[in-house]
This record gives structure tokens, sequence and C-alpha cells, in this order.
């Protein structure tokens, strides 16, 4: 009578449950980082506790430190501003894109993290690295190693 339920099963559930959370967490990221920075420059003084964009304590220390004031200038702008935004929006881009691309990303690092073909893959570099010689010398030469 066979097992329905052997150690290699568990060892292949856990490394597919691996991929999918590692996507997963990944979406998450992308999507916390993406609204962050699509919304904070953007956030008037006071709200959640936060100050301005461009007149928060930190920024105006880096300024005086550094004796380059027009820092606190560049970031304060709209320029800046949008450019943050856009790279927020970006990341909110790459997270719907691996959201719809969910199982083509988890195959792709299911794949590469296999650990199956990890033992198949030394094998093959072994084996490559002993028939890989330079080209002045031959597999049967062992003039080399003959003591003479």
């Amino acid at each position: 009578m066979e097992a329905l339920f052997t150690i290699h099963h568990l060892r292949f559930t856990f490394f597919h449950m691996s991929a999918k959370l590692s996507v997963i967490f990944y979406i998450i990221l992308c999507l916390e980082i993406g609204i962050v920075l699509t919304l904070l420059p953007w956030v008037p003084q006071g709200t959640l506790g936060l100050s301005d964009w461009g007149n928060n304590y930190f920024l105006l220390y880096a300024a005086r430190k550094t004796g380059m004031n027009a820092i606190q200038t560049v970031v304060a702008s709209g320029w800046m501003r949008g450019a943050v935004t856009g790279v927020g929006l970006l990341n909110i881009g790459i997270a719907f894109w691996e959201i719809f691309h969910f199982k083509q990303t988890v195959r792709a690092l299911q794949e590469s993290t296999d650990p199956l073909d990890a033992k198949e893959n030394a094998i093959r570099s072994t084996t490559a690295t002993r028939l890989d010689l330079p080209h002045h010398e031959r597999p049967n030469d062992s003039s080399h190693n003959s003591g003479s």
C-alpha cells in the first residue's frame, strides 16, 4: 500500500508555498511603497501629524548642515513632488502587473529555486569543470602528472 503523504511531498509543498508567499509579500510591498510615495508629497501640513513635504525637520536640518539651502527649495517644488508621485505610480503599476501575472511569476520563482534541480545543476557543473580543459591540455594527457 502506497503512502499518500511523504517527506518529498512536504518539501515540494513548502517550496511552492514559499514562492507564492514571496510573490504576495512583494505585491504588498510594492502597493505600500506606491501609495506612500504617491500621496505623501501632497498631504497638507498637520494631516496625520505630518509636517509639510518641503518644510520637515530632517530636510531643514540637512540643508543647514550641508550649507546648501537650495535643497529645501528643490524638494518643495512641484517638479520634485511630481517625480516622487511618478515613482509611486510606477510601484503601483508593478504591483498590479504582478497581480495579473501571479502564476507566471510563481512558476518562474519555483523553477529558479527548485531543490531537486539544484542537485542536478551541481552534478552538471562538476562534470562540466572536469571536461572544460584549456586548449593545450587533453583529457587523456597526463604528462604533467608523470613525475618526469
